[in-house]
């Protein structure tokens, strides 16, 4: 599955000048849709949280994150901020899903759907994995269950053999068997 949102880790500081000959590194791990918009997104929050401009900063490393076990089911929570027609909000979801990148899509669709939110006002504050003891929203809770089944609601019943088959039938199939 390929995911329109990635995790990038990006590593950037300030320009080295004779006041500070060793400027902080900063690190920040950030969605984006590519490389280039990962850099752009960085520069803006480091511009937010430590006054430091590209003009007069540099970018160290830029990494694309990958998940270390991509076919487990897990518990995704997420905190973040987003701007809405009234002001900023800040909220928790959770998410079940295979990917942090899963998850995150996720939530970017369902905030576009419910709140009508642009992904470009969102924010995303923190990423964790939750155990299912410590899951809060039932949407995710209903899954817990180690016996959980699900109904076969269409089934299209096939002839026996190929002689049988037709394509036009006289009467109409019973789906419900």
């Amino acid at each position: 599955m390929s995911y329109k949102f990635h995790q990038f880790q990006v590593v950037g500081r300030g320009l080295l000048t004779e006041s500070d000959e060793n400027p902080k590194i900063y690190r920040m791990k950030l969605w984006a849709t590519n490389e280039v918009r990962a850099k752009s997104k960085f520069w803006y929050y480091l511009r937010k949280l430590k006054k430091v401009k590209k003009s007069n900063g540099q970018m160290l490393a830029i990494n694309e994150i990958f998940e270390k076990n991509p076919t487990t089911i897990k518990n995704y929570g997420i905190w973040l901020r987003y701007q809405s027609r009234t002001g900023y909000h800040n909220m928790y979801k959770e998410y079940r899903d295979t990917t942090l990148n899963g998850a995150v899509e996720q939530m970017y669709t369902e905030m576009a759907s419910r709140h009508r939110v642009r992904h470009h006002c969102i924010q995303v504050i923190k990423t964790a994995t939750i155990p299912a003891k410590l899951c809060k929203r039932e949407s995710t809770k209903q899954f817990h269950n180690s016996k959980i089944k699900f109904p076969l609601v269409f089934k299209k019943v096939r002839p026996p053999t190929r002689k049988l088959k037709t394509t036009y039938k006289a009467s109409r199939p019973n789906l419900f068997v």
